[in-house]
C-alpha cells in the first residue's frame, strides 16, 4: 500500500474510532499536550516581551509560530518513524492521531450531560455541566439559558470540533489534524479581546478565523442538508442561515449557529455573560416556539448526520484518488 492509501484507511479507522468511543476519560490527550506548549510558552513571553500593544503582539504572533511547529513537529516525527518501521505501523499510529484529533462522540457525551443533570438534579447541576462546555458566565442562567448554551456549543462545535478537523485531516492527513487543534486550541485559551489577552492573543484569534472560514461555511451547507435527512426543518435553517449568519462577533460562529436554529425553529445567542461582564449580541434565528430540554438531543442527532454526511464525502473522495492511483 502507498502512503495515500494508509492514510485514507487510518483517517476511516480514526472516524470509526471517535464515533464508538470519544475521548477515554482519565487517559492523556494530544490536545492537553498543545495547551502545556501554550501556557509554558505564555510565561516565558511575559517576562521576555515589554507589556506594551506591540511586544505583546509580537510576542502572540511568535507564540503561534512557536505552537504550530512543536504542535505538528513531534507528530511529524513520530509518524515517520512509524511508516519507516512498516506502512501498517504508520497506518495504525495515524488513525490513533486521526481518532484523537475529532470530538464527535465527546461533544455529545458532554452535551447530553447538561440535559441529564437539569432533568434528575435541578437547574444548579445544569449550570454546573454547561459551565464544563462553555466559556460565558453560568451562575445567571436560567434553565432555558442552559439548554441553549448547550445547544449553541454542539452548533458551534460541529464546525470547531468535527467538521473542521476531518477537512484537514481529510486533505492533509493526521497531521493536518494537529495543525488545526493547534491553533483551535490557542484561540480558546488566549484568543480572548479580555485585559489580560487583547493583545497577546490577537495572532490566535486572526489565525482561527483563517482556517475556520471555509470550514464553517461547509459545516454551515453540511448541517442544512442534513437538517433535511433528519426531518428538521431545512428549508428554515437554510432561511435562517442566509439571514442571521454574520450575527457575531466572529466571521465564523454564527454560520453554524444559525443553521442550527432554524433547523430547530427556535432563537438562539442574545446577551451573555464573560468574566463578570456582560455583552450584549444578537439573537439567532426566530423564536417559533420555546427552546426545551429535548433540543440538545435533537440537536446532536444533527452534528452526527452532518458528521457523518461529511466522512462519506471526504473518504468517497479520497477512494476515488485510491482507485485511479491502482
Amino acid at each position: 500500500m502507498n502512503l495515500f492509501t494508509c492514510s485514507t484507511i487510518a483517517l476511516l479507522l480514526g472516524i470509526i474510532l471517535d464515533f464508538i468511543l470519544g475521548d477515554p476519560h482519565g487517559w492523556w490527550h494530544p490536545v492537553m499536550g498543545i495547551g502545556k506548549i501554550i501556557t509554558k510558552t505564555e510565561t516565558a513571553f511575559r517576562s521576555i516581551f515589554p507589556k506594551t500593544k506591540t511586544g505583546e503582539r509580537i510576542a502572540g504572533g511568535i507564540l503561534a509560530v512557536i505552537v504550530i511547529f512543536i504542535s505538528v513537529g513531534i507528530p511529524a516525527v513520530l509518524l515517520y518513524g512509524a511508516y519507516r518501521l512498516h506502512p501498517v505501523a504508520g497506518m495504525i499510529l495515524e488513525a490513533v492521531m486521526c481518532y484523537a484529533m475529532l470530538a464527535a462522540k465527546s461533544l455529545k457525551t458532554e452535551s447530553m450531560k447538561v440535559a441529564s443533570a437539569l432533568e434528575q438534579e435541578g437547574l444548579e447541576a445544569g449550570r454546573k455541566a454547561v459551565s464544563m462546555i462553555v466559556g460565558r458566565d453560568t451562575k445567571r442562567l436560567d434553565e432555558t439559558g442552559v439548554i441553549k448554551a448547550a445547544v449553541e456549543t454542539v452548533a458551534e462545535n460541529t464546525s470547531d470540533g468535527v467538521i473542521a478537523p476531518l477537512l484537514f485531516m481529510g486533505i492533509f492527513g493526521g497531521l493536518g489534524g494537529f495543525f488545526y487543534k493547534a491553533i483551535n486550541t490557542m484561540d480558546s485559551m488566549i484568543g480572548y479581546k479580555n485585559e489580560k489577552y487583547r493583545y497577546l492573543g490577537t495572532a490566535a484569534a486572526k489565525l482561527d478565523d483563517v482556517v475556520n472560514f471555509i470550514p464553517a461555511r461547509v459545516s454551515a451547507f453540511m448541517m442544512i442538508l442534513s437538517a433535511f435527512l433528519c426531518g428538521m426543518d431545512g428549508k428554515g435553517a437554510f432561511r435562517i442561515f442566509k439571514r442571521d449568519r454574520y450575527c457575531h462577533a466572529s466571521p465564523n460562529s454564527a454560520q453554524t449557529e444559525s443553521v442550527m436554529a432554524g433547523a430547530l425553529g427556535v432563537q438562539l445567542a442574545g446577551d451573555a455573560w464573560y468574566f463578570g461582564v456582560k455583552h450584549e449580541k444578537p439573537t439567532i434565528g426566530d423564536a417559533k416556539r420555546p427552546v426545551e430540554l429535548a433540543d440538545i438531543e435533537r440537536s446532536n442527532r444533527l452534528m452526527y448526520v452532518t458528521a457523518i454526511l461529511t466522512a462519506v464525502a471526504l473518504l468517497g473522495i479520497r477512494g476515488i484518488i485510491v482507485y485511479l492511483q491502482i
